[in-house]
């Protein structure tokens, strides 16, 4: 009988190392995912006005940074835009059609 308790013990010693070990990584390895797909976010010279439509919302992005720009748009819960390059003073209208998705940032690409 100690003999079934100690091999109890150490199961669940190991089970509970498993389990708080995924808790910690899991995390971190999905941080340097979303990372590595977006870049940093889009400087303020990059404006960004962001209106609902009836099938999802449209972005109207200005480059008033005085240098061509390369941005994207980032969907919560959706697919990202492409990566547009924006010269100095150009703009660009993008739609974004889905039930779900959420305009979430603009960053550089």
């Amino acid at each position: 009988m100690n003999l079934l308790r100690k091999q109890l013990a150490v199961v669940s010693a190991a089970v509970t190392a498993a389990i708080g070990g995924f808790i910690i990584v899991a995390p971190a390895a999905q941080a340097a995912g979303d990372s590595a797909a977006a870049g940093g976010t889009a400087p303020a010279c990059i404006h960004r006005m962001v209106d609902g439509t009836p099938d999802g919302f449209s972005v109207y992005l200005s480059n008033y940074c005085g240098k061509t720009m390369r941005v994207k748009v980032i969907v919560d819960s959706g697919g990202d835009s492409p990566c547009f390059t924006m010269s100095a003073g150009s703009n660009r209208l993008w739609y974004y059609t889905g039930v779900f998705g959420q305009y979430g940032r603009t960053v550089t690409c």
